[in-house]
């Protein structure tokens, strides 16, 4: 086993018996596509992907610490247009600086480096060939008033690919009013990235307001992120990025009283995901394998989002997210603000620790 920099189940504390020996009862790991160093070669191989897109997806996992695993640890920093730089960087300034955004992936070990267009080309000449670029080419802009739920697109496939990306990500809000233009241009622009041989990455988050129902807030539940999942899929993201669950039931939550909304079935929440009929209960490592069913079996991998930093708790949250990922039979984590919003080396051991959850050979999938 490759030397870790922790010991993950100490981090677990009082959750390692329950993550770490939890069998699943649902869909069975055999069914899934899961993650390994020849992932490229069984899975993407099979699709209408160019020789170029399959080379691309092999070099971002053969690049970093998890090289020739199969899975990844990507540092994604768009925060200066998502949630604005001054509020995202007041906390360590020097990442203001798109150069220490590019070192902190590479002194962490990631796999890729995810950020904007003006981020990743202002260094591109320096950067593009120690460290796959990802370029994130939409943004919710939020300087509007009041802010709304958009994403608009920042540049165009060709200027990612004359920087050196071998990747371009987009989010698609789905549920939101703009959604349906949302995946339409997406879609047109994936198709592009994969005439030039880029991987694309789909951010498959969930925006509209009534999707909190009797205060329960239902935006990353398990049914409604999952169906979110197989969208992404349908337009040919060739890897999801998802919030991991917290609950599940929004289907259900949305489909009483008198309103109506969607298609579903309780099997969804009983035989799919270890749940009650009304979505309660389940574990996470079942909630979040059913995001990975909806990935078409996992033929798109699964990568989870790392959360907002919490400050001294950051740690353990994204040790435990790494383990329900890894044993619900996902490729990896996506962790920015966890890492980046502290110093560059304390944020490069956080990076390692994720890692150090799918270099663990004891780890396995559920």
């Amino acid at each position: 086993m490759p030397n870790l920099t922790i010991n993950p189940r100490e981090i677990l504390g009082s959750d390692a018996d329950s993550l770490l020996n939890h069998e699943s009862k649902t869909v069975s790991k055999s069914a899934l596509h899961l993650p390994g160093p020849d992932f490229v070669d069984r899975v993407i191989a099979l699709s209408d992907r160019s020789p170029s897109v399959m080379r691309n997806f092999q070099l971002i996992l053969n690049s970093g610490r998890l090289s020739g695993t199969g899975f990844v640890s990507i540092l994604p920093v768009d925060q200066g247009v998502e949630h604005s730089a001054g509020a995202s960087f007041a906390p360590n300034p020097a990442y203001f600086d798109p150069a220490n955004i590019v070192e902190l992936a590479i002194d962490g070990g990631c796999n890729a480096v995810a950020s904007t267009f003006g981020v990743l080309g202002s260094v591109s000449r320096k950067y593009a060939h120690k460290i796959p670029f990802l370029v994130k080419f939409n943004h919710n802009e939020l300087m509007t008033f009041p802010n709304t739920f958009n994403q608009i697109p920042f540049g165009s496939i060709t200027q990612a690919y004359d920087m050196g990306a071998v990747a371009v990500g987009a989010t698609i809000y789905f549920g939101s009013d703009e959604s349906e233009q949302q995946i339409q241009y997406v879609s047109e622009m994936f198709h592009h990235a994969h005439e030039l041989g880029m991987v694309t990455v789909l951010w498959c988050y969930i925006r509209n307001n009534a999707f909190k129902v009797n205060g329960v807030d239902y935006h990353s539940s398990a049914d409604l992120t999952g169906q979110a999942n197989h969208l992404g899929v349908t337009i040919q993201a060739d890897i999801i990025k998802q919030k991991l669950p917290t609950n599940n039931g929004g289907y259900k939550a949305l489909n009483s009283g008198d309103s109506s909304y969607g298609k579903f079935d309780t099997k969804v929440y009983t035989d799919l995901a270890g749940c009650d009929e009304s979505g309660a209960g389940g574990h996470p490592i079942d909630l979040c394998r059913y995001q990975i069913i909806n990935t078409y079996m996992g033929r798109a991998p699964l990568i989870n989002s790392g959360g907002a930093s919490s400050g001294a708790g950051d740690l353990g949250e994204a040790v435990t997210t790494a383990v329900i990922n890894k044993r619900a039979g996902g490729m990896g984590l996506i962790s920015g603000r966890k890492a980046f919003q502290r110093p560059m080396k304390e944020g490069a051991a956080l990076l390692n620790a994720i890692q150090d959850v799918y270099l663990d050979e004891t780890i396995t999938v559920a």
